[in-house]
């Protein structure tokens, strides 16, 4: 075992987090090792500390089983061993330690699931006290662009219109007007040049009103809150703007989409 390895182990060993193996691995290398326990004392601090640094705060339930669904997926069988080559010169001999593992197939296994165990325990220590509460909904949380979407949708006075431009492609507007909300949603608008940008807008009394910008996905639809506040019989219009939006803040173009709502 590698004092890599090691430090991977005692990660897992801070927070509960080894498997039986791995717990009769760590303590053998311990035991040959007696320096090595600089990294356990390490571990522990590390955990204590994040620990102490956050208030406690429970977890969102859909964390848990984001991971949980998340870590289901990921590939669980080491790769085949490579078939060896007949003729071959054997490779010469790596540095060995008192205490290092064969490199097998099993090894690497073992390797594989220590790094599991380690990321998998630095995500609980995080979660357990609160400070993943925020990085790992971050990960696993829809884009807000999204979220405000389903806001939009689920409010008494939502309301929507559609139109089909000439190259195919649509685009939906969704607004609630006791939310002064609204939110773009486009599928097929082609994909701009590097040095361009879609920009929304508010056409208020005939007032354009810059409401943010946004890039065309290549692939499915394209969601965009507009920014700042929706009033009811606003028209929502799309210009082609130069990176970064209009520099005047007024359109430049006339408008690739309008829908009136």
């Amino acid at each position: 075992m590698t004092e890599n390895d090691f430090q991977e182990l005692a990660a897992g060993r801070a927070v509960n987090a080894l498997s039986p193996d791995d717990e009769r691995a760590f303590d053998a290398a311990l035991r040959a090792h007696p320096e090595w326990d600089v990294h356990v004392a390490a571990a522990f601090d590390a955990a204590a500390g994040l620990a102490d640094a956050a208030p406690e705060t429970v977890p969102p339930a859909h964390i848990r089983a984001s991971l949980l669904a998340r870590i289901a997926t990921m590939p669980q069988d080491p790769p085949a061993p490579a078939a060896p080559v007949a003729d071959a010169e054997p490779p010469l001999a790596e540095p060995t330690l008192a205490a290092r593992e064969p490199v097998t197939a099993a090894g690497r296994a073992r390797r594989g699931s220590r790094r599991m165990f380690a990321l998998a325990a630095s995500v609980a220590v995080l979660v357990a006290v609160g400070v993943g509460g925020v990085l790992v909904g971050q990960v696993f949380a829809p884009p807000a662009s999204v979220v405000a979407l389903e806001q939009i949708e689920s409010a008494p006075d939502a309301r929507s219109a559609s139109v089909a431009l000439p190259d195919g492609s649509e685009a939906t507007a969704h607004w609630s007007s006791s939310l002064s909300r609204a939110a773009l949603v486009t599928d097929g608008l082609p994909a701009l040049t590097d040095d361009q940008t879609y920009e929304l807008w508010f056409v208020r009394g005939g007032e354009p009103l810059s409401a943010g910008t946004f890039s065309a996905s290549e692939s499915g639809d394209t969601v965009a809150e507009l920014s700042g506040d929706f009033h009811s019989g606003d028209i929502i219009a799309v210009t082609i703007e130069p990176d970064g939006g209009s520099p005047t803040g007024l359109p430049s173009s006339d408008p690739v989409l309008a829908i009136t709502t």
